[in-house]
């Protein structure tokens, strides 16, 4: 078999099991109420299985640095999710969307020209979710009424996320670690949350998913210290094992607080 033929075919295969995996995630985000579907949403669903193929293509000394790319681009996906709650609030999709990604679009291209350290990248984020936190509280308590998902809902997340998966890995032995880590967590969950509840169940609600969304990024940014420090430490395998981990472990912890009253 031809070297491009070899890649065409894995490429295909990882982008179809990303897609289905993803897929299945965020519906069961659309049916568990905006705090739980703001959690699930943040999980690394499109940016793991991303680093999961990106390991199998490069060293953990790649990983590592692509880390630190993705950490700094968590303060734009923050930044993204609480601009497209706060226009949701009374604006169109169409305008709400499209001025949260052109805020996205401008601070990612601000993001890929700093040359980031984790020490920089984790300050950063200290200082933006704190006040993105604070701004998104007053919005996280919406009900979400039951949402019934079609088959064209699938296949739009599905087409979506296989594309970034084929876009990341086909461009990464040229954009390097720094690029491949920013589009590794380009915010394709959020959107197709937004594309698809907002139209379904209006923009209030869909703000309260990313409103708590906010909250679960800063599990995000956890598992991607975690990932830096493992992966050079132990390998790719474990240190994406452990982040994932960091990161399902936030959220569970988030959900625990609020069911307790605490407001996290």
């Amino acid at each position: 078999m031809s070297p491009d033929l070899y890649f065409a075919l894995t490429l295909i295969v990882k982008m179809a099991v990303t897609a289905a995996f993803v897929v299945g995630a965020t519906v069961t985000a659309e049916r568990a109420g905006p705090l739980v579907g703001g959690l699930v949403a943040t999980l690394p669903l499109g940016a793991g299985p991303v680093y999961v193929f990106l390991a199998l293509d490069h060293g953990a000394l790649f990983i590592a640095q692509s880390a630190i790319n993705s950490l700094a681009i968590n303060v734009v996906n923050v930044i993204f999710a609480l601009v497209y709650a706060l226009l949701a609030q009374k604006r169109s999709l169409a305008i709400s969307l499209s001025l949260a990604m052109l805020v996205w679009i401008a601070l990612a291209w601000g993001v890929h020209e700093v040359h980031w350290t984790l020490a920089l990248a984790g300050i950063a984020n200290v200082v933006v979710l704190a006040v993105c936190i604070a701004l998104a509280r007053p919005l996280r308590h919406v009900s979400i009424p039951p949402v019934r998902t079609y088959w064209y809902d699938l296949a739009l997340r599905a087409a979506m996320v296989a594309t970034l998966v084929g876009v990341t890995v086909s461009l990464s032995f040229r954009i390097g670690p720094g690029g491949s880590g920013i589009l590794a967590v380009f915010p394709i969950i959020l959107i197709s949350v937004m594309l698809i509840l907002h139209r379904r169940v209006g923009g209030k609600p869909t703000a309260a998913v990313m409103a708590n969304a906010v909250t679960g990024l800063v599990g995000f940014a956890f598992a991607c210290i975690v990932l830096h420090f493992a992966a050079m430490a132990f390998g790719s395998a474990i240190g994406l094992s452990l982040a994932l981990a960091t990161s399902v472990s936030w959220g569970l912890t988030v959900w625990a607080a609020r069911r307790r009253g605490f407001a996290v």
